[in-house]
């Protein structure tokens, strides 16, 4: 029950077509796989939110630093915070008190030798 059209296609024009379908095959690829294809363009797109990201966390991390810098400058609390604990400070009428540990208790106490 097929339709005959009574129109034949003669093998110069197969090889016209074969050839189109060739070169359109060709297009096809290079616009996937190519230098600007799709493949690059969505590992690009990757790559830009990945340093869109980097971007915030180092705008977050920068803000938090200029904060520090202000304090650091106007705060003199924290000034004395900062010098206590990152550099082991005192204050002028402060006396440090160490105490004996239990594993040094004194001179009667006899310490563990070790040998290599």
């Amino acid at each position: 029950m097929f339709l005959q059209t009574g129109f034949r296609v003669s093998n110069g024009h197969k090889i016209i077509l074969s050839l189109v379908a060739l070169v359109l095959f060709n297009i096809l690829l290079v616009i996937v796989f190519g230098d600007r294809g799709l493949v690059e363009v969505s590992r690009l797109k990757g790559e830009r939110d990945r340093l869109r990201q980097d971007n915030r966390e180092l705008a977050e991390k920068n803000l938090a630093l200029r904060r520090e810098i202000e304090r650091l400058r106007s705060d003199p609390a924290y000034i004395e915070h900062i010098a206590r604990q990152e550099l082991g400070m005192i204050g002028r009428d402060e006396v440090i008190v160490r105490f004996n540990t239990p594993e040094n208790k004194g001179p009667g106490t006899k310490k563990k030798e070790t040998r290599p």
